[in-house]
């Protein structure tokens, strides 16, 4: 069967006494819009999504029939956890991630990022607060504002910077 959108999300939608067939999903999965995967059971879950931007969310319902219902759940994987002392630190920490084309995940009032080694070195030698986790990255940031590399353009967190450091 494939799946053109989600159902409901476990949260809000009642599904009584169905059983339960997860549908385990990395994190970067969780943006595509065409794939083909095993749910834990075993059955064959395809999904395509027609419209563009849309997200799957931990609990997502994808598919249902009148015993079961296929639920998305988000792999943990290992990440890097920055825990930013004030708002300018967390814009900070956000800028520098995303220059990177890296996704972010806003966790908790934490920002957290799939782990990559030379990024967690980066960080700390930045002076923020960082951690090794292995959790689920479930928030993604959704931020698409372009930037450019030069002073002609500033982007728009430069601007904002520049009037929060300005006395």
């Amino acid at each position: 069967m494939v799946c053109k959108e989600v159902i409901g999300n476990l949260e809000t939608y009642n599904i009584g006494t169905k059983t339960v067939d997860t549908l385990y999903l990395e994190w970067y999965e969780m943006t595509k819009r065409i794939m083909r995967k095993k749910t834990e059971n075993g059955r064959e879950v395809a999904i395509k999504f027609l419209m563009e931007g849309q997200r799957l969310h931990q609990g997502d319902i994808v598919m249902e029939d009148e015993n079961s219902v296929v639920v998305v759940s988000v792999l943990p994987c290992d990440s890097l956890e920055v825990t930013p002392r004030n708002l300018l630190e967390m814009g900070t920490v956000c800028y520098e991630i995303g220059n990177k084309h890296l996704p972010l995940f806003i966790q908790e009032d934490k920002v957290l990022v799939a782990y990559e080694k030379p990024l967690e070195r980066l960080l700390v030698a930045t002076g923020y607060i960082v951690e090794k986790k292995h959790c689920k990255l479930l928030n993604m940031l959704k931020a698409n504002v372009g930037h450019s590399h030069g002073n002609q353009n500033p982007s728009l967190f430069s601007k904002i910077l520049d009037l929060t450091t300005k006395s």
